[in-house]
């Protein structure tokens, strides 16, 4: 499999310079015009800010970009993509199988194997259950069509209530979630993280979920109040919760969602499939080329927003 600096080698060689870590940056930024920013977590640029004079356009290999942005950043010129739309059907083959985890019970199964128990149980059938998905973008687009193949009757929320579509039965306004959740077998965290989601599951919202009902964050941690999902899940007052993504990240070794047996626990891993990077590389390499020939970018960032808008 070819590496994306591999890739990018004969598209434009002037712009290319060797991959560095962090402790290397402000090196190798001095000139440059184009950023590849790989790892989707670090504080790099933000420290080294002062050389990136020249830069023009900064590339993430991630979806969400809510903790690479920041003032100086957000203010300047400078065009910043994602990889928007490439991780896009991973992760929701990763919410379907969290769905299907919880209504056929694979938990109790794993652990009734281990004990050597054989103990008949009936589970829940997914045709006619409804799930509400938070977040209306690619991510969440893609769940809702594989929801739907399994029969499962699918509702959006976005920061705006507008009609449904051919994905969407309806769309609601997420800031009206503690209003809506009660309809819902399952809730499905698939949002970018803003100043306006950032827990935006709080304890109301997660009172005023069914009894039965579930939810599900391949979104990001933040969207969810910690301590009032821990609460609501020990004392019952939703059935389970599937976290591929948490607050704090990692969760502390001595946290009670840890051990409850109504919780699956994922390290942050929807997305990331036997060939994602080489999908990852093909993305920048076709903006590179765009950049090159002086052509519109694919997932340009509202920065003032901290995603890519719907179009």
């Amino acid at each position: 499999m070819t590496t994306a600096a591999e890739r990018t080698r004969p598209v434009v060689a002037v712009l290319y310079r060797e991959a560095t870590k962090a402790d290397g940056l402000a090196t190798a930024l001095d000139g440059a015009n184009v950023l590849y920013q790989w790892h989707s977590f670090s504080p790099a640029l933000r420290q080294n800010w002062d050389a990136a004079a020249s830069l023009q356009w900064v590339h993430v290999s991630a979806a969400g970009v809510s903790q690479l942005l920041f003032d100086d950043l957000i203010g300047s010129n400078i065009v910043y993509t994602n990889s928007r739309g490439v991780l896009s059907r991973a992760i929701a083959e990763f919410a379907l199988g969290f769905v299907l985890d919880m209504a056929k019970g694979a938990q109790t199964s794993f652990r009734l194997q281990r004990q050597h128990r054989w103990q008949h149980r009936v589970t829940r059938k997914l045709q006619g259950q409804t799930a509400l998905v938070v977040g209306t973008g690619s991510i969440g687009r893609e769940i809702a069509r594989l929801f739907h193949a399994v029969g499962i009757k699918v509702s959006g929320a976005a920061r705006s209530s507008r009609p449904g579509d051919d994905d969407f039965a309806q769309i609601h306004s997420s800031r009206d979630l503690a209003r809506m959740v009660h309809d819902y077998d399952y809730v499905v965290l698939a949002a970018p993280l803003t100043n306006q989601t950032r827990g935006l599951v709080s304890g109301e919202v997660l009172s005023a979920m069914k009894g039965s009902a579930r939810l599900i964050n391949v979104g990001r941690g933040e969207l969810v109040h910690t301590g009032a999902l821990t609460e609501a899940l020990e004392s019952g007052s939703i059935a389970g919760a599937a976290l591929d993504v948490v607050d704090p990240e990692p969760l502390p070794d001595e946290h009670p969602l840890w051990g409850m047996d109504n919780v699956i626990i994922t390290p942050h891993m929807s997305g990331d499939t036997d060939n994602y990077l080489d999908d990852l590389s093909k993305l920048f390499v076709d903006n590179l080329k765009r950049f090159r020939d002086r052509e519109p970018l694919h997932n340009v960032v509202d920065k003032a927003l901290g995603f890519v808008p719907n179009t």
